[in-house]
């Protein structure tokens, strides 16, 4: 039996049919087409970022100023011929969403190294540190021209800090570090080590306040740079101190005249005599501020000072000093060195 022949509209569905099916099989492989070069190029990015170039080995200081974007690192990284396209790096690293993982400063790049190599030193790499070095026994207005002039720093400069609020010491900074970022950094430096000293300090000292504590340590700072002589300089003062004797250091009396700079000579009678806030020859206790910065050794002396028997020193005119126990003892110490500086002086002319 013959298949009736197909309407008109019968002929029309077909056709439209047909056409869907051909529109969809056109996408598709439009799709497919456009994936697979999705895929290609994805991977020959991918290949391009992760290969590493043939070379010899060296080092190169790449600097990554504040606030540098992607797009500024990727430029200077062609510019300088350490990658070999801006464009594949900032492509690669925005789709791998590391953008954001850059950090200031500067860093030493191991070459050859692939992009990715190059990504990897900069974002998980630490920045080449500078050093910024505070000896003990500097006032902070001598600390702060230390700041000033350092070259690894930048902005300007902060307020001087109050006397006696910084900790000596080497400090790393990466460079662009702010002025007023170490600052900070070294007072909360000195204000950590305070904290943890005090906790171990002597029992019954004559300094009750962490300031006072400071304010001794900067006196016996000045007094002696010898690491050996803090514990019996601050022994010698704690002494004193609870006596109620005035501790009478040259020192104290050259801040109030100098507020802590060289003085470039002697110190005169009449500024012996000379009331001011820092003269502990004419005033009972401790000075009104600290005389300088102590270093963290002084402090440690100050809390835990040497066990002594002693009430007087003074220099042995070769860097270190010579203890007493009596006014008597201590004065013919003093004429020896006295005697010992006119003969030196003698044989100078």
């Amino acid at each position: 039996m013959s298949k009736p022949e197909p309407t008109p509209v019968d002929r029309k569905k077909i056709g439209k049919k047909n056409k869907s099916s051909l529109i969809l099989v056109g996408l598709g492989g439009l799709i497919t087409l456009t994936l697979g070069i999705v895929i290609i190029g994805y991977s020959w990015l991918n290949y391009t970022f992760e290969k590493t170039p043939e070379g010899g080995a060296k080092s190169v200081v790449f600097d990554v100023p504040r606030g540098s974007g992607l797009s500024t690192i990727a430029a200077r990284l062609e510019k300088d011929g350490l990658i070999d396209s801006a464009f594949i790096f900032k492509a690669v690293t925005k789709l791998r969403g590391n953008e954001g993982n850059f950090k200031a400063g500067e860093f030493e790049i191991k070459t050859p190294a692939g992009m990715a190599g190059i990504y990897d030193q900069l974002a998980n790499g630490k920045a080449v540190l500078y050093p910024v070095t505070i000896p003990e026994g500097l006032t902070s207005a001598q600390i702060m021209r230390i700041i000033a002039a350092a070259p690894s720093l930048t902005g300007d400069m902060p307020e001087t800090p109050a006397e006696g609020t910084l900790l000596p010491e080497t400090y790393l900074s990466p460079r662009g570090m702010t002025r007023k970022m170490l600052v900070a950094k070294m007072q909360k430096a000195q204000t950590d080590l305070i904290d943890e000293l005090w906790e171990q300090r002597a029992d019954d000292l004559p300094v009750k306040t962490k300031r006072d504590a400071i304010i001794l340590a900067s006196v016996v700072e000045e007094e002696t740079g010898i690491n050996s002589e803090r514990g019996k300089v601050a022994g010698v003062f704690t002494n004193r101190l609870r006596r109620g004797i005035r501790l009478q250091s040259d020192p104290t009396i050259i801040y109030g005249i100098t507020g802590g700079e060289k003085l470039g000579r002697g110190i005169r009678v009449s500024e012996i005599a000379r009331k001011t806030d820092w003269n502990t020859y004419q005033m009972d206790g401790l000075p009104k501020t600290p005389i300088c910065n102590p270093g963290g050794a002084a402090i440690a002396a100050v809390l835990n000072p040497d066990d002594v028997d002693v009430l007087f020193f003074v220099t042995d005119g070769t860097g270190g000093h010579v203890f007493s126990k009596t006014n008597a003892e201590h004065e013919k110490h003093v004429r020896a060195l006295r005697a010992r500086e006119r003969a030196q002086k003698r044989r100078q002319q």
